[in-house]
């Protein structure tokens, strides 16, 4: 049971600021594995270990998927429906200007899409507490934490983003709560530790102004019970929930994340590059592997171009914090039609 507090016992909190996430450092032991916990403290990203990409297969010959696929054809009856569609789509558009549109020409443009998506995982560690309920400690005592690329997590199918946090094995230290400093309870700032505040009524006067009868409120008194504190003088710990002691463990956070790199080629149309984004097209090729190759040999030399960027780009970005599990490109065509 929870001992009574006299005034001299009791921590005033009234001032302090919120409790940090980990406490001072001088209170927690080394942890061998994690020394850097101790002295920078808050959150620290581990590099993820070193790993040759593995490829197993040739790029493909892109000249061929062109030369074998099906460029469809988009008839005036196609090109009316689809405007017809659109004007359906606004509550205030009219459609006979549809119905009797003249359509003189159609001409055709290709544009060639490049997307490229890397799936990786970070990883970053944390001190954080709870309180400690008296329950078995999973402590240095047991043996040593594993490095924090060592612990094997069950991964997300694949590019679905995730966050998942675990807590690292033996790294867990019971330590006095340094909030309340293992009372539990700490005095009301509310009422400074008295349980009874002046009377907001008659503001202490024990009446109301220029009112002979003494305030209803306080019954004369000036003076009513503390509602922050409910009269007791002192309050539960927040932090410790009254427990006085904390378990300290480091927890992992491994994060899955989707990197997306997107390319459109040039066109000549006025159109709304957001709208051509928007576009369905045909899938010419999609190679998912550990790491994918850039495209070399693309009729559209700008594709080429934009597939060793884009790989660059992820690959520089991710190298030093992150490890690729997956990337996937898949180019694509999509025709743009202008009406005449």
């Amino acid at each position: 049971m929870d001992r009574d507090l006299s005034e001299d016992d009791s921590v005033d909190l009234s001032f302090e600021a919120e409790s940090p996430l980990a406490p001072p450092a001088e209170l927690l032991e080394r942890l061998p594995s994690y020394d850097w916990l101790l002295h920078g403290g808050g959150q620290q990203i581990f590099f993820p270990p070193s790993e040759a990409p593995v490829r197993t297969q040739e790029p493909p010959s892109w000249s061929s998927f062109l030369e074998h696929s099906r460029v469809p054809v988009v008839t005036e009856e196609v090109a009316r429906e689809a405007l017809l569609s659109f004007v359906n789509s606004k509550c205030c558009y009219g459609s006979a200007a549809a119905d009797d549109l003249i359509i003189r020409e159609l001409r055709q443009q290709t544009l060639c899409r490049y997307r490229l998506e890397t799936f990786s995982e970070s990883r970053i560690s944390e001190w954080t507490f709870q309180p400690f309920t008296n329950h078995s400690v999973d402590g240095p005592q047991r043996g040593t934490s594993p490095r924090l690329w060592d612990i094997k997590v069950q991964i997300p199918p694949m590019f679905q983003e995730d966050t998942k946090k675990f807590q690292v094995p033996h790294s867990s230290l019971v330590k006095e709560c340094h909030k309340c400093h293992g009372h539990g309870r700490y005095k009301c700032s509310g009422c400074h530790g008295s349980g009874m505040v002046r009377c907001p009524t008659c503001s202490g006067a024990k009446r109301k102004a220029r009112q002979p009868r003494r305030c209803q409120m306080c019954s004369g008194s000036g003076r009513r019970r503390c509602s922050t504190c409910s009269g007791g003088g002192n309050k539960t710990c927040a932090t410790c929930k009254g427990q006085r002691r904390l378990v300290h463990f480091i927890q992992l956070v491994v994060m899955w994340r989707n990197s997306v790199f997107e390319f459109l080629s040039q066109h000549q149309r006025h159109c709304p590059r957001e709208l051509l984004a928007k576009a369905k097209g045909e899938n010419l090729f999609r190679d998912e592997n550990s790491a994918v190759y850039p495209i070399v040999d693309f009729p559209l030399r700008e594709i080429s171009l934009a597939s060793q960027r884009g790989i660059t780009e992820h690959s520089a970005s991710l190298a030093s914090c992150a490890r690729i599990l997956q990337q996937m490109l898949s180019p694509s065509r999509d025709l743009f039609h202008h009406s005449l």
